[in-house]
């Protein structure tokens, strides 16, 4: 049995009012972009499923009362991420959205990442990266909704309207990274097998590999120590205070 990685204390934060600004990217010098493009070159030969599209990073997190956050973010691609292997560089950190799916009888959804994906067996929530909006379209908390929706569908084959998605908690963990974390309506432990199995018999159906291999319930961290592989550094966090609450 693989234990969990170990990673930097990560921040759990109860906002319930979410704010977020553009910001332009910071500047790299001629040196540090060509050595970015050289980490990145040699990441996506080793992982050919690396794509370098766009994304969103976060260039600042302010908390100006107790349930408010102000999130900077700005347009990048994924090609940012390699200055972390860039010695001197400051590579933005990734701005997520994810979903805490419960069962009706009290258990949580997560998730093990495939070999397709650039950290396959790692367990985590449903969700991912952000890809920033079209020019002129805001970031909003609406959009990042619709963000985590649309990924409950593509990685569960879940059908839950961005609408019913509830804001839970931001995290701020490995590298910097800002987690949004929605929370889902319960549903049946086996309405949620039966809509993952579909999913991934679908995107078998057109040659593609699948985000996910498999999905396990949880209801405490220790449960957490019974699946094999690592897991993100949010998890254990966000899963303790899911637990608190049940309480």
């Amino acid at each position: 049995m693989t234990q969990p990685s170990t990673h930097p204390p990560v921040d759990v934060i109860e906002a319930t009012e979410l704010h977020l600004i553009e910001k332009p990217p910071p500047r790299l010098s001629a040196e540090h972009q060509a050595a970015r493009d050289r980490a990145w070159d040699e990441l996506a030969h080793n992982n050919p499923a690396l794509f370098d599209g766009p994304v969103v990073a976060c260039t600042s997190l302010t908390q100006p009362s107790p349930h408010e956050l102000v999130v900077g973010w700005a347009r990048v691609t994924y090609r940012n991420f390699a200055l972390r292997r860039v010695p001197g560089a400051r590579a933005l950190p990734a701005l997520f959205v994810d979903v805490l799916q419960p069962t009706d009888d009290g258990a949580l959804l997560v998730a093990q990442m495939s070999t397709a994906t650039a950290h396959p067996g790692r367990w985590h929530l449903p969700g991912g990266s952000v890809e920033h909006p079209d020019a002129g379209q805001p970031l909003n908390t609406t959009a990042l909704r619709h963000n985590a929706a649309r990924e409950l569908q593509e990685e569960l084959g879940a059908d839950t309207a961005p609408e019913d998605l509830t804001l839970w908690a931001v995290s701020r963990g490995n590298h910097g990274n800002i987690g949004i974390h929605f929370a889902a309506p319960p549903q049946p432990a086996t309405t949620l097998n039966d809509r993952f199995t579909a999913a991934l018999r679908a995107t078998a159906a057109v040659s593609q590999a699948p985000e996910l291999d498999r999905i396990a319930f949880v209801r405490r961290p220790a449960d957490l120590k019974a699946l094999d592989g690592p897991h993100v550094d949010y998890l254990e966090p966000l899963v303790n205070r899911y637990a608190q609450l049940l309480l």
